[in-house]
């Protein structure tokens, strides 16, 4: 996930100003939201998507109208994680336009990544925009324990990225600190019981892979504390199908 915002356009990530503006213009008649769902997205990755915010927020009529725009009652929760929901209504409701776009199987993409938009008219007069790159397969291929599972999803990797935008926050630089972002979710993570992620690097796991395939598989800890002990639970996946990979002998990001 994105250490920073992207300073530079992304070639082919500009807005489509026509969507956009539509999509604004019902938020200016009946207030509904600044975070907006490209049309394009499979029905498959969207239904995902909102079922998976759902159980972390505990909104349980949290969905995407008919033309994107992200909506929910916060009267109509069921458990979940309060500081979720309060990130997302700062992000419905704040001054930056939020685009969620399908970048699945993109090798330029390591689970979730948040690029900065273009208006392709009248930008001055806009507001400022962001787009989230969603790589709905890399959470696919992610095996390991069950809690860390719940614990990194679609829809963690949204509200991390959707933290970038609404609160500034950066991630950690170094293998010293997580991060404030990460600090962040994991107050999330901590509300519904989860594990929180340990460390912002992942790390390579020194497991047999098939002679016969290119794989290079890494690790990512999370940590469950109490008075007594530290319990660790892992996620694994393939960084050369996932992503993320700086170079073959440095850590990277999970962007």
């Amino acid at each position: 996930m994105t250490l920073k915002f992207e300073r530079n356009i992304f070639h082919g990530l500009t807005i489509v100003a026509c969507f956009c503006l539509s999509a604004l213009s019902a938020f200016a008649a009946t207030n509904v939201s600044h975070v907006l769902l490209k049309p394009d997205i499979r029905r498959a990755h969207r239904t995902e998507l909102v079922a998976r915010l759902r159980v972390i927020t505990g909104l349980t009529n949290l969905d995407f109208t008919t033309d994107g725009a992200l909506r929910f009652d916060v009267a109509q929760t069921n458990g979940g994680s309060a500081s979720a929901r309060e990130l997302l209504s700062q992000a419905v409701h704040g001054a930056n336009v939020i685009v969620l776009e399908d970048a699945s199987s993109r090798a330029d993409v390591a689970f979730c990544r948040v690029v900065r938009g273009r208006w392709t008219q009248a930008e001055s007069t806009r507001p400022p925009a962001y787009v989230v790159l969603i790589d709905f397969t890399d959470f696919q291929q992610l095996s390991g324990d069950a809690e860390a599972r719940a614990a990194f999803d679609v829809g963690w990797g949204l509200l991390h990225e959707i933290d970038h935008v609404v609160s500034g926050s950066e991630d950690g630089k170094d293998q010293t600190a997580i991060g404030e972002c990460e600090d962040h979710i994991n107050e999330m993570r901590l509300e519904v019981g989860l594990p929180v992620r340990a460390e912002y690097f992942f790390s390579r796991a020194y497991l047999k892979a098939d002679a016969n395939f290119n794989a290079r598989y890494v690790r990512l800890s999370f940590e469950r504390r109490d008075d007594s002990q530290t319990k660790r639970y892992w996620l694994v996946w393939d960084a050369v199908s996932v992503g993320g990979l700086i170079g073959d002998s440095q850590r990277a990001l999970v962007r």
